[in-house]
């Protein structure tokens, strides 16, 4: 496979991959492209690789910013803005698992712990089980955290170890 055809179909293919990561396709497709580009690129430059239309491409640019999976590159004697991705991919992985986390677990949780606290006789059958429920929920919420904590904050070499241990 030519190395053109490889970049296309891994930029297509991460674009799918991100929807399951929590952003849309497009978004994801940006940051294959900046992902596998040695150097940093501009808007102009992302909009013609991956023929998306300006407006477009600047939300999703703000977007892996924000994610913290982009940034913004300022290249000495140039008036555009350039932009670049983190190449390291365990980097990648955790800050993906750090923006989940937040934008995702960490509301569940809150939700959870204020249904948790539903009034009501406690020995009732649906209080009791809704309360249960959301306890069970909120329990193994809670055991995800910190499984993703201690992921964020350990090695990669580490957390392969460990997971290569799993599966023995």
């Amino acid at each position: 496979m030519k190395l053109i055809e490889a970049r296309q179909r891994f930029i297509s293919s991460w674009g799918a991959f991100g929807t399951h990561w929590g952003i849309n396709r497009t978004m994801a497709q940006i940051h294959a492209l900046l992902l596998i580009s040695p150097d940093p690129l501009t808007q102009d430059d992302i909009m013609e690789q991956l023929n998306i239309s300006r407006g477009n491409t600047n939300m999703n640019i703000r977007e892996l910013i924000n994610w913290g999976l982009v940034e913004r590159v300022l290249l000495s004697g140039e008036r555009k803005e350039y932009f670049t991705a983190e190449k390291d991919i365990w980097k990648v992985v955790t800050q993906i698992v750090k923006e989940r986390k937040k934008r995702e677990l960490e509301p569940m949780l809150q939700l959870l712990d204020k249904l948790e606290e539903v009034e009501g006789d406690k020995k009732d059958k649906h209080v009791k089980l809704f309360v249960d429920t959301v306890s069970s929920i909120k329990k193994l919420g809670r055991q995800a955290d910190k499984t993703l904590d201690k992921m964020i904050k350990a090695e990669e070499s580490w957390f392969l170890g460990a997971m290569l241990k799993l599966f023995k």
